[in-house]
């Protein structure tokens, strides 16, 4: 079964995001199909360059790069909360899919587990 796990938090200031990472990461690791979609504030995630250093925590750039690693089937962005928050093509992490059709794709995954 495919499960899809939606991401609407910022990446810092809260470890909603990670924690929905690790569980990503962790179904894939157990063979599970698994992809995320990234919306909201959460499509921040996808920013390149980040600047970690005034908040003292280390970049989610890293982990997130690592996805395909661990077994993630694919990274979407919803692409009317990456325009709102600048999220553009030559600021945008590598392998990202964006969808116009958010409600759509949730209906292709029977499993849909959002954080936050």
């Amino acid at each position: 079964m495919s499960s899809l796990i939606v991401i609407d938090q910022p990446p810092y200031g809260s470890w909603t995001g990670r924690e929905a990472l690790d569980m990503a990461f962790s179904l894939a690791a157990f063979d599970q199909s698994v992809s995320l979609l990234f919306t909201g504030a959460g499509v921040n995630w996808l920013r390149t360059y980040q600047d970690t250093q005034e908040i003292q925590q280390k970049s989610v750039e890293r982990n997130l790069a690592a996805a395909s690693v661990f077994g993630v089937e694919a990274i979407y962005a919803d692409e009317a909360a990456s325009r709102l928050y600048r999220l553009m093509p030559d600021n945008t992490m590598a392998g990202v899919t964006m969808i116009k059709d958010r409600a759509a794709l949730l209906r292709q995954y029977p499993h849909v587990a959002f954080a936050g």
